[in-house]
């Protein structure tokens, strides 16, 4: 009966890794949220990830900052949209002990249906190669426990690598893993497929 319990969570795991990019190629197929243009919008066939793998999928204990202050971070632009760093995420990944800071954004936590909404932008070994070069992002939500599941098949890319026009927050020094996260979404190809 235990391997059958495990068998439905990566079931259950898998099924919610698949929703999430299927939500995420929806919206740049949809002409009210993509980033993408009429014409590469026609000829978009999908995004580019790598296998489900849910040995990246890990346990995280999360601690909130104590004293949040405010910063600006830096994009691809000029922009320095500010951002409070809300805690950290401590978890071990390929055998190496790793920490990544998690931010909130007053501005989107204002939005309907926002209000808990994070965000851990991070860099790793595969920017610029297989991945998108500035980085990849995760998304988050203030957790009821210290415990948490942080799955990286769901790390995406920022809308400024498919367009020219957005302004993207680069993940701050401090988030960049020591290796390469062949997990989540790879290089965005307008092409592909």
């Amino acid at each position: 009966a235990l391997l059958q319990c495990y068998a439905q969570s990566d079931n259950k795991a898998v099924q919610e890794i698949m929703d999430h990019r299927q939500t995420q190629q929806d919206k740049l197929r949809d002409p009210k949220d993509s980033p993408l243009d009429k014409k590469a919008r026609r000829r978009f066939r999908g995004l580019n990830y790598y296998d489900i793998d849910l040995s990246y999928r890990v346990n995280v204990r999360f601690v909130k900052t104590e004293n949040p202050v405010i910063f600006q971070m830096k994009t691809t632009t000029s922009r320095l949209p500010e951002y409070i760093k809300y805690g950290d995420v401590y978890f071990t990944l390929n055998g190496v002990d790793c920490r990544l800071e998690v931010y909130q954004s007053p501005d989107i936590a204002k939005r309907p249906g926002y209000e808990d909404y994070l965000f851990i932008p991070f860099t790793d070994e595969t920017n610029g190669k297989e991945t998108y070069d500035v980085g990849r992002y995760l998304e988050f939500r203030i957790p009821t426990s210290e415990e948490i599941i942080l799955d990286f098949n769901k790390c995406y890319n920022p809308y400024c690598s498919y367009s020219p026009n957005y302004s993207c927050p680069i993940p701050p020094e401090v988030n960049d893993l020591p290796m390469e996260v062949k997990s989540g979404e790879k290089k965005f190809n307008a092409g592909a497929h």
